[in-house]
């Protein structure tokens, strides 16, 4: 009767939540958690976004804070990402040393004063007036190279306000080469690049075309990737890397945990990944409405992605679930 029985008892290890955490083969702490910060231009007091249950635009009086209370969650870093007032056809705003994003930028690196990682946004979307990563060529479509050349310009200005990072979010070809060949130049070659490498024409992005208030009309179907492709991904990471990216991005994640994982298998670099808001906004919205365990739900994600071969997180949860792991709860 014995003899029937299993030798090899693989529940042995799930008994207990302390054997759980004992023989846990990924985890997660603060420092690989990096939130994504909104700050738009002409408001006093923060903002919700409907689509975004949870999350806001900053004025920037209240960047500070935000900082501080970034600092206290102990997570990596913040993405900001600029809202103006006024956008124009080349998205000039963006390398205007007054503009809102390098504002912040200075802002916010003043406030961490070296306790976390400042990063901004490298893209012209938020700032052109037809939505789009770049400038266009008089037949409507966005111009490669004279985006690149904008692109570069950007880098600098986001370097000389004080960004550690820069997140080149535009998926240009060959933006990564004149981005470090600008910074270089210009005596910036200790500011780190991320490239967002596989970046997908995706739906879940929805959301935070609220929380930039796109004014895009059509898609970016021509820039960014096609969700049937997976060898590509990995050949634009590998190419970014080529080109002199400290850090390779793959944008969505939870979709695209495949190409996450595949990338990580190959890449000499850290590899990140951009939990966005529309994952963001499906949880948050199920959860409301009582149909799945929202913490439980969150840290699922969150483990989903880091087992997949992320080395860190931007996600709208990294304060949460920051404050969750400071207090020694398990993500699962």
């Amino acid at each position: 009767m014995t003899a029937a029985f299993p030798t090899r008892r693989l529940r042995r290890l799930r008994a207990t939540p302390a054997l759980r955490r004992l023989a846990a083969e990924h985890a997660l702490v603060p420092a690989q958690l990096v939130l994504p910060v909104f700050v738009k231009e002409g408001i006093t007091a923060a903002q919700p976004i409907a689509s975004m249950p949870g999350v806001s635009q900053h004025p920037l009086e209240a960047l500070a804070g935000v900082v501080d209370e970034a600092v206290a969650a102990g997570i990596g870093g913040i993405m900001l990402f600029g809202v103006p007032a006024t956008r124009d056809a080349v998205g000039s705003g963006a390398v205007d040393p007054d503009g809102i994003l390098n504002r912040a930028i200075t802002l916010a690196r003043d406030a961490a004063a070296g306790r976390l990682t400042v990063q901004a946004d490298l893209c012209l979307d938020e700032f052109t007036d037809h939505g789009h990563c770049g400038v266009l060529a008089g037949d409507g479509s966005v111009d490669n190279d004279a985006t690149v050349d904008v692109y570069a310009q950007m880098g600098v200005a986001q370097a000389r306000a004080g960004a550690h990072i820069l997140g080149l979010s535009g998926m240009m070809d060959g933006q990564v080469a004149a981005v470090r060949a600008a910074l270089d130049a210009a005596g910036f070659a200790h500011v780190v690049i991320l490239a967002y490498s596989a970046k997908y024409a995706s739906a879940f992005y929805g959301p935070f075309r609220d929380a930039v208030e796109s004014t895009l009309q059509g898609d970016r179907r021509t820039y960014q990737m096609s969700p049937a492709n997976a060898r590509e991904g990995i050949e634009e990471a590998l190419s970014d890397i080529d080109e002199g990216a400290d850090v390779v991005m793959v944008k969505p994640a939870g979709p695209y945990l495949d190409i996450l994982a595949r990338v990580a298998d190959v890449s000499s670099v850290p590899v990140w990944a951009y939990q966005v808001s529309g994952e963001y906004a499906l949880i948050e919205t199920a959860a409301a409405a009582g149909l799945i365990d929202r913490e439980r739900a969150i840290g699922e994600s969150l483990l989903g992605i880091r087992r997949a071969g992320a080395d860190a997180i931007l996600t709208y949860w990294a304060l949460e679930a920051a404050g969750w792991l400071q207090d020694g709860k398990d993500l699962a």
